[in-house]
């Protein structure tokens, strides 16, 4: 499983960045304009929305089952959710937890 987690976190990196990259090479980092882009309609909403609740739900589970099974690093399952997100989050803090198993 440890390799399934790997190649996920890492599918999870590179897919939504080879969607954002574009956007970064053209308008740069322009935080502004890509909230308007996020928010920009309903459909568009309900994905930001539930994205960003899935996240807080995310974290605030994994920290505490960070601490219940001795996983170390949790820091780093922050910063790839802030950083990429939760495609790179969620497969990483489970890759870590496998390997906490052993």
């Amino acid at each position: 499983m440890r390799t399934i987690w790997l190649f996920l976190a890492i599918l999870g990196t590179v897919v939504p960045y080879y969607f954002f990259l574009p956007f970064l090479m053209n308008q740069g980092l322009d935080l502004s304009l890509m909230m308007d882009l996020l928010f920009a309609n309903s459909v568009s909403r309900f994905f930001a929305v539930d994205l960003i609740i899935s996240s807080i739900a995310f974290l605030l589970w994994s920290y505490g089952d960070s601490k219940k099974n001795n996983v170390t690093g949790w820091c780093f399952v922050l910063v790839a959710n802030l950083t990429v997100g939760l495609s790179l989050a969620l497969p990483l803090y489970f890759f870590k937890r496998h390997s906490a198993e052993k």
